[in-house]
């Protein structure tokens, strides 16, 4: 075979392997056409391809080709010994003494498979190595430098390609999570709501009676007391009941034109007393080129009210509060902000702040910011937490600028469409 028709049949061969590669989206499938099509392709025994792994920062064996099964179960390596000279990292390297390379873990073994030379190629994107191929070969051979910077050009892509999947297996397992949270959601949703609507009738009877007694009975004895306990504990209850119904009914929302200044500006004249009480200091930075956008102006007020009073709530005596709001133009969106100083949310809180029933306070229902998520992705928005704690607390809440006839069509499609 001539150098030209090798080197033809080199560039067909790995030209199926990047067109297969880009035509899958299963990890698995990409490396497995990896290592066969790179044994094919050197004429070699065969071939193996460690993976780096993320959660432990060690390459692992993920796919072999044409050796014994024993081979897909070496351990993982580090960075270290895989690569020990970051100069190598877009270097093909060759062995060709098996026995004595410090590279090589197991030369017994691979003599004892036919294996006489071994070419490893690092898989890098930039300066960051993500796998390698080692292939193997019963006897050595030369390799001219255009083959070389071919092999290593096709590992490029390779690794490219290799990060590409990975990251929509990624995005699937997430999907896949959501889903099945959203079921769950839907199953509590369900039961709340039976749970609710049981439980409510008694404790109203509970409250009537006990309201009635605290009326009969001697001012100032232990028996008004214990009445008046009860009373508070079914108000609470009732609180939590009511609650769980608001997280239940997931009511569709009721959109109109609106300004989210004058929902804000209504939501701070609810709670201004509470500010007041509380000592606590209110600055606000609302937008002047405010735009008006499709709303349901209730359900937007109860998330800013919910929002105002856990900032309330979290700061000290003479702490500050601040509202921010601004149009982005550019991506079509309405952003509002409300921030406090007050003793912040831990690491850990984070993650689980809008999942329901999830409550830092001692008498928090751990039912609002999830009944607040709910509605602003009903609003087809986002609702986002950054905080440090003993610092800063901010939400962020962004709504999509949307016309009446494009909400119309858009809820329609929805309608029509309702699995997407």
């Amino acid at each position: 075979m001539t150098s030209s028709t090798k080197f033809e049949n080199y560039f067909h061969v790995f030209r199926d392997i990047i067109r297969a590669m880009h035509s899958s989206t299963s990890v698995k499938e990409v490396l497995e056409e990896v290592v066969a099509k790179s044994t094919e392709v050197l004429s070699a025994k065969g071939a193996l391809l460690r993976i780096l792994n993320n959660e432990t920062n060690r390459f692992e064996v993920r796919a072999v080709y044409g050796m014994a099964e024993r081979y897909l179960h070496k351990g993982p390596v580090t960075t270290e010994k895989l690569l020990p000279d970051p100069r190598d990292l877009h270097k093909v390297i060759f062995i060709t003494d098996v026995w004595n390379a410090p590279r090589v873990e197991y030369p017994q073994q691979a003599w004892d498979e036919g294996i006489r030379m071994i070419v490893d190629v690092p898989l890098a994107i930039e300066n960051k190595l993500i796998g390698l191929i080692r292939i193997y070969l019963e006897k050595p051979r030369e390799f001219t430098d255009d083959e070389l910077d071919f092999i290593l050009t096709v590992a490029e892509q390779c690794a490219c390609i290799i990060e590409r999947v990975q990251l929509i297996e990624n995005q699937q397992t997430q999907f896949d999570h959501l889903a099945t949270q959203m079921e769950k959601m839907s199953s509590l949703g369900r039961m709340a709501a039976g749970i609710a609507h049981e439980i409510n009738n008694p404790l109203a009877g509970i409250l009537l009676y006990s309201s009635n007694m605290s009326k009969k009975v001697p001012k100032g004895g232990s028996l008004e007391e214990g009445l008046n306990i009860i009373i508070k504990e079914t108000q609470r209850c009732k609180t939590i009941i009511q609650g769980l119904l608001e997280f239940a009914r997931d009511r569709k929302p009721q959109k109109v034109p609106a300004n989210i200044n004058d929902i804000m500006k209504n939501a701070l004249g609810i709670v201004e007393n509470e500010f007041r009480l509380r000592h606590v200091g209110l600055e606000r930075e609302l937008a002047e080129d405010m735009v008006k956008t499709l709303l349901d102006e209730n359900q937007i007020e109860q998330v800013f009210i919910n929002l105002l009073l856990n900032a309330v709530h979290a700061v000290e005596e003479s702490g500050n509060v601040t509202v921010q709001s601004r149009v982005d133009s550019q991506h079509n969106k309405i952003q509002v902000e409300i921030s406090d100083n007050g003793c912040g949310i831990a690491a850990d809180d984070i993650k689980k702040i809008f999942e329901p029933f999830y409550s830092t306070k001692t008498k928090g229902t751990g039912l609002g910011l999830a009944v607040s998520y709910g509605i602003i992705k009903n609003h087809h928005g986002d609702i986002r937490v950054y905080s440090v704690p003993g610092e800063i607390t901010r939400f962020t809440i962004e709504l999509p600028i949307r016309a009446e006839n494009s909400s119309e069509r858009g809820d329609h499609e929805s309608a029509q469409h309702p699995g997407h």
